[in-house]
């Protein structure tokens, strides 16, 4: 009788222990989709951004044709995204379409001296920074989120119940690659 009793008691500790895993796991992935929704608000405003970004280097470069239709192409596709690897795709190629349009804007003195051109891209430089914080805590939500996936015992409950790791979110920036130079 007694055994019974002790084989009682650890399937209830044990389902206790397991019902606790699965909330983490739910807990966890609720984090990971409110920290997917902080980088979709942050990159809904950048995309806003662009068309007066674009439309205030038309008037000065009106030539430049075919670095507008990449801009606003890179932008629709990265609005349209709708997976974490389609999205960092999609940045990616906005970023450059990005720095051909600030390239072009180099060659405009007078565009770079206006008042609207530098408050468009002081508004892209804060929405920049914005996006790099929403997506340090996106990345580490999802880290804590996968650890807790891949530890043992909570890979059981996760397995059984058909958690799936997250994706992490990296933008590529070539100019984060480079080594600084210096000059004296």
């Amino acid at each position: 009788m007694i055994v019974l009793y002790v084989f009682l008691g650890f399937l209830v500790l044990s389902a206790f222990y397991g019902i606790g895993i699965y909330n983490r796991l739910v807990k966890l992935g609720t984090l990971v989709d409110e920290a997917w929704s902080g980088i979709d608000v942050q990159l809904k405003k950048r995309y806003n951004l662009i068309p007066n970004l674009v439309e205030t280097v038309k008037g000065y470069a009106s030539h430049e044709k075919e670095t507008f239709e990449n801009v606003t192409k890179a932008r629709s596709q990265a609005q349209n995204a709708t997976t974490v690897d389609e999205q960092q795709a999609a940045e990616n190629q906005l970023n450059k379409a990005l720095i051909n349009l600030y390239a072009v804007a180099e060659q405009y003195p007078d565009l770079k001296a206006n008042e609207n051109f530098l408050n468009l891209q002081n508004e892209l430089s804060v929405i920049e920074g914005d996006i790099e914080k929403a997506r340090r805590y996106y990345n580490g939500t999802t880290r804590d989120y996968n650890i807790v996936i891949d530890s043992f015992p909570s890979n059981i409950i996760a397995g059984l119940t058909n958690f799936k790791k997250a994706e992490f979110f990296e933008i590529e920036m070539a100019s984060e690659r480079e080594n600084p130079q210096v000059k004296f």
